[in-house]
């Protein structure tokens, strides 16, 4: 296995130190080590990976340097944009190292949202026409790889790929770990809101930790699963799909509950949902500013005043809670207001470590909550 120092080390002394990017559970170990080591200047944990690949060529263009993006494969899609028509070759042709976590690898295990996107991925840079590698898992090769990456990518002046499976590199523990002592974890809030609903309210739910939350609270309710749908991929898109049923189901409240990090990735869904205006979209953000399924790192939530660009963007009530009396009434007001509304739970971070993943297929998930939504 690599030790993420050895291979950020071997980053540096080929003059590449400037590191931007979305975390991934694959790669959170060598991003743990960039967090600790890297100067803030040279590293930002983008909103998005799209925009990584933009502040990595504004780099390159101030300094005549390369810079690394770091990503999930899930990914990819925000960057094809950017690939395509500003970094690539017949257009700006800019140099540079993406750093890919290889989620859903053919033959290794994964979760059903990453099996596709495990499939295509090397495809799809070959569509792209990025040449890419697997990065080694021990250093000596990985060292020739990584030169060999960096001088194609200079000489061509294009982007080039280095493939990370998984269980590539060593275990490193954040220590730069930004902690707010908030009251309350986001599996013990997301209950409370749960135990509040009215029994014809739906819910849509954001990726990561809080859609499994959600599933094994029902299941230890003994309840169904069929108001709830659960987004396994698609990272920041889950308002915008609240948004659609809410404007064709104007009779049920829709709740969309979201997390800090897939809020900002597509910040400007807020925009249109404060446009659409419906009444019955009801926001519930949990905030412990961390990509907390992908290893803790930092996102700007905390620095980010979620009530005033939700305001600013046509939300008619904008509500924040921190322990839990505030939340009971926060929900309650919300319940009662006038959409678009949005709650604000600030949170810890952190999860339970026996915590499970949803056992109903996205595909039954679907059907069940069709046939809700028809009653």
């Amino acid at each position: 296995m690599l030790n993420p120092k050895e291979f950020y080390h071997l980053l540096i002394e080929n003059k590449v130190d400037f590191f931007a990017g979305v975390p991934d559970s694959l790669l959170k170990d060598f991003n743990a080590y960039v967090m600790d080591n890297t100067p803030q200047k040279n590293h930002t944990i983008t909103h998005n990976e799209g925009g990584a690949i933009a502040l990595v060529t504004g780099y390159h263009l101030a300094t005549n340097k390369m810079g690394l993006v770091y990503m999930q494969n899930s990914g990819l899609g925000n960057t094809v944009n950017p690939l395509t028509s500003l970094a690539d070759r017949e257009v700006y042709s800019i140099p540079m190292l993406i750093l890919i976590g290889w989620r859903g690898e053919p033959g290794v295990h994964d979760e059903p949202q990453h099996v596709k996107q495990g499939r295509i991925t090397l495809s799809l840079l070959e569509t792209l026409e990025i040449p890419y590698s697997i990065l080694p898992d021990n250093i000596a090769e990985a060292r020739k790889t990584l030169e060999d990456s960096i001088s194609h990518s200079k000489q061509n002046n294009i982007p080039y790929a280095l493939i990370v499976r998984k269980g590539t590199f060593e275990t490193y523990e954040l220590r730069n770990k930004t902690e707010k002592d908030y009251q309350i974890n986001r599996e013990k809030a997301l209950k409370l809101i749960i135990d509040n609903l009215d029994e014809r309210d739906i819910i849509v739910s954001t990726t990561g930790m809080l859609s499994r939350e959600l599933f094994e609270y029902r299941k230890a309710l003994e309840q169904s699963h069929n108001k709830d749908f659960l987004t396994v991929g698609c990272m920041g898109h889950s308002s915008m799909l609240a948004l659609g049923i809410a404007l064709l189901k104007p009779s049920r409240n829709i709740y969309c509950l979201d997390g800090d990090g897939s809020l900002i990735m597509h910040l400007g869904s807020l925009a249109i949902i404060g446009q659409k205006s419906p009444n019955n979209f009801k926001h519930v953000v949990f905030n412990n500013g961390a990509h907390d399924s992908v290893g803790g790192q930092p996102t700007a939530g905390l620095t980010v005043d979620v009530l005033g660009v939700a305001e600013a963007c046509g939300y008619k009530e904008v509500i924040r809670a921190e322990t839990k009396e505030e939340i009971l009434n926060g929900f309650s007001k919300l319940k009662k207001s006038e959409g678009p509304s949005l709650l604000e739970i600030l949170i810890k971070k952190g999860s339970r470590k026996d915590l499970g993943r949803p056992t109903t297929p996205p595909i039954e998930n679907k059907k069940d909550f069709m046939q809700e939504l028809q009653k």
